[in-house]
C-alpha cells in the first residue's frame, strides 16, 4: 500500500445527520487479512502501537478505558458486540476529557461500529460512529480519519504523518462536508 503524505487531502470519510446527531463513516482497504486487521483493532498491545492504551473488561458487556497519549485524552465505554473477525460495536461515553480539553465538550454517548470484510488479498474496514453533536461532526470526521491513517501506517510498518499537520490539512475538507448537512 502506498503511503499518503501530509499534502494528500484524500478524504476517507463521509458525514450525515440522523435523528439530530452526527454520523461519521470511514471506509478504507488494508493489505492484510481479516484476522490480522481484527487483531490490530482489538488486541490492547497492538492498539497501543497505533491508537492508544486500552484496558478493562474486554468482553461483550464489559467496560473499557482508553488513553490517547498524543492529545492527552481519556475515554471510557462498553463493548456491545464482538463477532470476531467481522464486527465490533462499542458505546463510548464522550466527555471533555475525551474531546479537546477546554473546548466545551458535551457529555454524550457515541456508538461506534467496525465492520471488516475480507476480499482475497486485503480487508475493507468500515467504521461508523453515531451520536456526536452536529456542530462538532467535522472534527470527529478528521479524528476518525486520522485513526484509520495511523492504523494503515502501523500495518505497513511506517511512521504516521505529523498528526497536527495532518489534522490541519483535513479540517477544511470535513468542514465542507459538514456544511452540506445544514
Amino acid at each position: 500500500m502506498t503511503k499518503e503524505t501530509a499534502t494528500d487531502s484524500r478524504t476517507l470519510g463521509s458525514l450525515r445527520a440522523a435523528d439530530g446527531h452526527g454520523v461519521v463513516r470511514i471506509e478504507e482497504r488494508f493489505q492484510t487479512d481479516a484476522a490480522d486487521l481484527w487483531s490490530a483493532i482489538t488486541d490492547p498491545r497492538r492498539l497501543a502501537r497505533w491508537y492508544g492504551e486500552v484496558d478493562g473488561d474486554l468482553r461483550v458487556g464489559g467496560e473499557y478505558r482508553v488513553f490517547l497519549a498524543g492529545p492527552g485524552l481519556h475515554g471510557a465505554g462498553r463493548i456491545e458486540v464482538c463477532d470476531a473477525p467481522h464486527r465490533l460495536q462499542v458505546v463510548s461515553t464522550e466527555t471533555e476529557e475525551s474531546w479537546r480539553p477546554g473546548d466545551g465538550g458535551l457529555t454524550f454517548d457515541e456508538s461506534i461500529e467496525a465492520v471488516l470484510t475480507g476480499d482475497g488479498d486485503g480487508t475493507t474496514l468500515i467504521i461508523e460512529a453515531h451520536g456526536m453533536p452536529l456542530d462538532k461532526i467535522a472534527f470527529y470526521g478528521v479524528g476518525w480519519q486520522l485513526h484509520a491513517e495511523h492504523l494503515r501506517s502501523y500495518l505497513a510498518d511506517e511512521e504516521p504523518d505529523d498528526e497536527e499537520a495532518r489534522w490541519n490539512d483535513l479540517v477544511p475538507s470535513y468542514q465542507r462536508l459538514a456544511a452540506d448537512l445544514h
